[in-house]
């Protein structure tokens, strides 16, 4: 891959969109990541967040029987052969009984690799509201309440923060619109922007085996990786060619999502903003040095990308992706 090659993969990913993912630059020890799939080994969680012109939450009363009479968001597991916007889709019309379309993902949520939950802002485009002659094994019933008045109980208090999120993207975008994008994945794992700035200069880093490319981490599912969560797979790939001990590595966030579903395909691939940085800055006005030469740090020309990538640093103009 040229370097306009790499700029152009470069906009995509900064733009929202995906990249097919051909191969792994670095994975857990040991034997290659087997497949994931859902109900074995991966657990995807979707939750919506509806609110309407009169600062009006969409909440359902649930009908499961540990937490039956409690209120919460639309939300729920997703089935084999689902893609993510499908499985929202779903999940809205069975609890809260309306047709919806998500506006922006605005959270993506995880408890290792393993556990996977994606947080939507959306809106509804029709059905009708499910009342409590509807009640079923999905929900006993929906309805909407004032943002600043919840009713009680919640079944947790995790979806005030959400709710939250959601107002104040409303009142003020952090960050572009960003919807999945249904590409085929195997595995679970994270396509890294890895970056290092020096004032209005930006570089970032490549993998070099093959053609020139964005690096990719596959996750694994060691008690060790599940404990640390997906940042494990970050600081793996960047191990390999960094000497971290006087780094300092931050994931900002998502810069995108790309999962299809279809055909046995249930992996995931998050677009990672990552920044690198020294500990004690000094006169290093160089990035730090590569190990090996399967990466290469490379100095971004373009003025455009410049721009976006400087932004989105500045800024956090990236989905949080939170633990």
């Amino acid at each position: 891959m040229a370097s306009e090659d790499l700029a152009g993969a470069l906009a995509a990913v900064l733009g929202g969109q995906g990249l097919r993912v051909q191969n792994c630059d670095s994975g857990p020890a040991g034997e290659p990541p087997a497949p994931v799939r859902l109900r074995k080994n991966v657990c995807y969680v979707v939750l919506a967040v509806f609110l309407n012109e009169q600062d009006e939450v969409l909440l359902i009363q649930e009908a499961k029987r540990e937490c039956r009479g409690s209120w919460y968001l639309p939300a729920g597991r997703m089935e084999p052969g689902e893609t993510i916007v499908e499985a929202l889709q779903r999940e809205v019309k069975e609890e809260a009984g309306l047709h919806c379309e998500p506006v922006t993902l605005l959270l993506v949520e995880e408890r290792g690799p393993s556990w996977i939950r994606f947080v939507f802002l959306a809106r509804p485009t029709g059905g009708i509201l499910k009342t409590s002659k509807e009640a079923d094994a999905e929900s006993l019933q929906a309805a909407w309440y004032p943002r600043i008045s919840l009713p009680t109980p919640l079944r947790a208090h995790d979806i005030l923060h959400l709710v939250e999120l959601a107002a104040q993207y409303r009142q003020q975008a952090r960050h572009p619109l960003i919807l999945p994008q249904e590409l085929p994945c195997s595995v679970v794992c994270q396509r890294l922007v890895t970056t290092f700035t020096n004032v209005q200069t930006v570089w970032v880093l490549v993998g070099t085996v093959g053609m020139p490319h964005l690096p990719i981490t596959a996750c694994g599912f060691t008690p060790m990786e599940q404990r640390g969560g997906i940042k494990v797979a970050v600081l793996r790939l960047l191990q390999e060619c960094l000497t971290l001990h006087n780094l300092a590595v931050e994931t900002k966030g998502l810069l995108g999502l790309q999962h299809l579903g279809k055909e046995h395909t249930d992996g995931i691939c998050l677009n990672v903003l990552v920044t690198v940085a020294f500990r004690n800055p000094g006169i290093q006005d160089e990035p730090p040095k590569v190990l090996g030469e399967n990466y290469s740090w490379w100095k971004v020309m373009e003025g455009d990308l410049q721009t976006q990538l400087l932004q989105k640093l500045q800024e956090s103009s990236v989905v949080p992706l939170n633990r």
